[in-house]
């Protein structure tokens, strides 16, 4: 007998009680609120995790108050000291040098003798020319006399025309021969005090390239010695054109301390940052600008009585150009700069919160920057604990006590 098998229909669902048939609308329901209490469920694992995990306790940020007060404008310029007046030491005779009468390193006055060349031989020359005027004198004596005796003669018909102007020019030649022997008395007197080598100014003089017994010339290339004068001194400074135009804008509207017709105030602050005690004048007087570099050379004078100053030295002159009555310091510590070089700071709002604040700031005061914009009295200030602070963090604030900052202690 044979076996039929039957093919199950080609249904998408199979039953066996048609009662219990589901539709697709109502499967799909079923299954997401499936997947809606599976999510619930592990929010709410989150939220337990993360309720059992514990808080990381705000960062510690010493900050400082803003506060106005009064600050000092002042423009540095740096610059080298220059002597006022510097005198090669050359001799102007040839000779020999039998005496060096100065000591190194010490101070001499004009006219003062230096050196003694040997003056035997123009000693000589200067009592020739006198021996020559001398013997002149008397041919001229002696012309004039026989010049007067010829005019008489002439008058009486005794001599002729002729012996009476040989006679008369003979006489005047005397003259002049004695004038060229005064001349040549000057001459060797000059020479003979060319033997004895002056200082020709007063200063500071240095060291001696020569020594008694040697033989110099006049005008000669090598100086003896060199004296320089140290007191007053320059302090010449190079600064920009445009930092010049400011400057005596500054100084014509009063907001630099005029001592002069065209000059200011500066005081010099020396190589080891200590502060020179006599101020100077700064001369504005320099009329051209390096094309190259776009500079201008301007020159400050300073006492210098106690020679402290001497040439060559590199200091850094200051300029005071007012006074800004409601100024605004920040450390620099303080101040950082982001990726366009804006520079920046962390503020500490009311809810203790840190936020980023850019502001603008001016020059330089010891460790301190001049704000000059984005920053408003009272406000706080994060100058320590910066590396553990973000824009957002919740921080615990602590006073630092500054008191570069504060003005009721400034000096």
């Amino acid at each position: 007998m044979m076996s039929t098998r039957h093919r199950a229909p080609s249904s998408p669902l199979i039953v066996t009680n048609p009662e219990a048939r589901i539709s697709r609308p109502a499967a799909a329901g079923l299954f997401g609120g499936f997947f809606a209490l599976l999510s619930l469920a592990v929010a709410a694992n989150c939220e337990q995790a993360l309720a059992a995990e514990p808080t990381r306790p705000p960062a510690q940020a010493g900050y400082v108050v803003v506060h106005l007060q009064p600050i000092t404008r002042v423009t540095e310029l740096p610059g080298r000291t220059t002597a006022v007046l510097t005198a090669e030491v050359r001799p102007q005779v040839n000779g020999v040098v039998l005496k060096r009468l100065f000591e190194e390193g010490s101070e001499v006055k004009e006219g003062q003798q230096l050196y003694q060349i040997d003056p035997a031989l123009y000693q000589a020359a200067y009592d020739s020319t006198v021996a020559t005027l001398a013997r002149n004198r008397a041919t001229l004596q002696a012309a004039n006399a026989k010049a007067a005796r010829y005019k008489s003669l002439s008058s009486m018909k005794a001599v002729s025309k002729q012996d009476l102007d040989d006679a008369v020019a003979t006489a005047q030649q005397a003259e002049a021969d004695i004038a060229i022997a005064q001349a040549s008395i000057s001459q060797a007197k000059i020479n003979l005090s060319y033997t004895k080598v002056l200082a020709p100014i007063s200063g500071r003089i240095g060291r001696s390239t020569v020594t008694p017994g040697a033989l110099v010339i006049a005008n000669q290339s090598n100086v003896l010695a060199t004296v320089t004068q140290l007191d007053p001194i320059y302090v010449d400074v190079t600064q920009s054109a445009t930092t010049l135009l400011r400057l005596r804008k500054a100084l014509a509207s009063g907001e630099i301390e005029s001592v002069g017709r065209g000059a200011a105030k500066v005081t010099l602050k020396l190589e080891d940052n200590s502060t020179y005690d006599v101020p100077g004048k700064l001369q504005f007087s320099e009329v051209t600008v390096d094309e190259g570099t776009g500079t201008v050379l301007m020159r400050a004078i300073f006492p210098n009585p106690k020679h402290l100053l001497l040439p060559g030295m590199y200091v850094h002159a200051s300029l005071q150009e007012g006074v800004d009555r409601n100024g605004i310091l920040v450390p620099q510590q303080a101040v950082s700069r982001n990726t366009h070089g804006d520079a920046t700071v962390l503020l500490i709002g009311d809810d203790d919160k840190a936020s980023l604040r850019v502001i603008q700031t001016g020059q330089a005061i010891d460790d301190q920057w001049i704000v000059i914009g984005g920053l408003r009295a009272g406000e706080r200030v994060i100058v320590d604990g910066l590396q553990n602070i973000r824009p957002g963090d919740v921080v615990r604030p602590v006073a630092v006590e500054d008191a570069a900052i504060r003005p009721d202690k400034r000096s």
